[in-house]
């Protein structure tokens, strides 16, 4: 992989100097690590967004519920047969 340079102010760059430091990491790992992290959150947010849709959606826990008749959730008043 071909190295890349970025400019970038002094003051930031000794926050992540500091920080890669801290973490016991070069500042070429921890922001290597920093981005895989960002990149986590984002696809994260998304499926989380997904997931709240398709949760509301009418009629899912009976679906679930018919499908897997052992597997309703606690709290439910069903009961696993």
């Amino acid at each position: 992989m071909a190295d890349t340079t970025v400019k970038v102010d002094s003051e930031t760059r000794d926050r992540l100097a500091a920080l890669a430091e801290a973490n016991g990491q070069s500042l070429r790992a921890y922001l290597a690590t920093l981005a895989m992290e960002e990149q986590n959150q984002l696809r994260l947010r998304h499926a989380t967004t997904y997931f709240r849709d398709a949760v509301g959606r009418p009629g899912l826990a009976d679906a679930f519920a018919e499908a897997f008749p052992d597997d309703a959730p606690a709290g439910t008043g069903r009961t696993a047969a």
